[in-house]
């Protein structure tokens, strides 16, 4: 858990304006220096821009995974979500990688839908709520293109006996000081929550668990996630398991400004991949923080900046993966060129145009979805 003077990042909370370079220090994970990225790019043959951008900016022990994977033992990915409402275009970052991650490495996925933790974490919803989102978002990951030989999906109640028998491994090893301190956890605290982490470490060691030997695991997740993680990697060894590696995205900013996490409670600061392109439209003409002066002559004069404008900042963390043409909406935006509202317009776009495969594709996943959830 993080909580400096002006930001809070927990796996349940993400408030001000965060700063990666202190979480770093704070969560004690390492940078992704150039000389890492270029591995990974000439290991994965061509390079992301969410690497090159930074996107993906920290990491545990990908040095290690990349010595195992160069030495024949490959590696498998893992990663989730927290069902409590449709998914949003946040949600994706960390989706995206991961499929090219799979793409280019030919790694195996395991997804992990945790309906069980939103259902302890969310007072208004019950477990019926919880299950069925978990399945509306399923759709989502299927509609990205995950190859189905590759890829499970686990809805945590569905595959509760297998991941129970597992967990009560790893729980016996964590005390409650430990969960308290990661978390700030209190009195209120309810029970089954203090006990979710040992849940959500089971997919790292399940590929171990099923072929009787050691297997390489890599996380790519949001960095608000990384307690759970550092709370797991702590605890395998002792089990005779590999740590985790991770590798750790920035936030999504909400349509409110650059500071926090896009959270789906608040419909206005958020896009929905459900939502309509009239929808998309009104959100982000209305409400689309701006980093463009007051007038359009001012505007013109003095330019925009594009470091505080959420427009340019979707753009940039995942609509406009050309470089080339992210530089040019960059300088146009600077010497006054181009408008907050023209900038505005290139993103309903993009983003409509995204919208529209993925809603299609996802209609088609539910005819899929069967090939993809796995139970016990």
């Amino acid at each position: 858990m993080s909580k400096a003077d002006n930001f809070k990042v927990t796996p349940y909370n993400v408030a001000g304006n965060v700063d990666y370079e202190k979480l770093i220090s704070e969560f004690g994970t390492k940078p992704i220096t150039g000389e890492l990225m270029r591995r990974i790019e000439k290991l994965a043959g061509e390079s992301h821009f969410m690497l090159r951008r930074g996107i993906f900016f920290t990491h545990r022990d990908l040095p290690w995974l990349l010595d195992e994977y160069e030495k024949g033992n490959a590696f498998y990915l893992y990663t989730g979500r927290g069902p409590s409402h449709h998914t949003h275009i946040g949600h994706l970052v960390p989706w995206i990688f991961t499929k090219w991650l799979q793409d280019r490495f030919g790694a195996k996925l395991i997804f992990m839908l945790t309906d069980d933790e939103k259902f302890l974490s969310e007072e208004k919803l019950d477990l019926n709520d919880t299950h069925q989102l978990a399945y509306d978002n399923a759709l989502d990951v299927v509609a990205l293109g995950f190859d189905p030989s590759k890829t499970e999906i686990i809805i945590d109640t569905d595959y509760a006996k297998t991941l129970y028998r597992e967990a009560l491994k790893i729980a016996k090893k964590i005390n409650f000081s430990t969960v308290k301190a990661a978390f700030g956890f209190s009195g209120s605290t309810n029970i089954g929550f203090i006990f979710y982490t040992s849940i959500q470490a089971v997919p790292s060691i399940l590929e171990s668990v099923r072929k009787g030997e050691r297997v390489p695991c890599l996380i790519p997740h949001g960095v608000d996630q990384d307690p759970h993680f550092r709370v797991t990697r702590d605890v395998l060894p002792h089990l005779g398991y590999y740590k985790p590696a991770s590798i750790q995205s920035i936030f999504l900013p909400p349509l409110s400004g650059i500071q926090g996490k896009m959270s789906s409670s608040d419909p206005n600061n958020t896009i929905f991949v459900t939502d309509s392109p009239d929808t998309v439209k009104r959100k982000i003409r209305k409400y689309a923080f701006s980093g463009g002066q007051p007038t359009v002559e001012e505007h013109r004069r003095l330019g925009g900046n594009p470091d505080v404008d959420v427009s340019f900042q979707w753009l940039r963390i995942m609509f406009e993966p050309d470089d080339r043409r992210l530089n040019k909406i960059r300088e146009d935006y600077l010497s006054g060129a181009l408008l907050t509202g023209e900038l505005k317009e290139i993103l309903i776009e993009k983003i409509n145009t995204f919208l529209a495969q993925h809603q299609e594709k996802r209609e088609k996943a539910k005819n899929r979805l069967e090939d993809f959830l796995i139970r016990d």
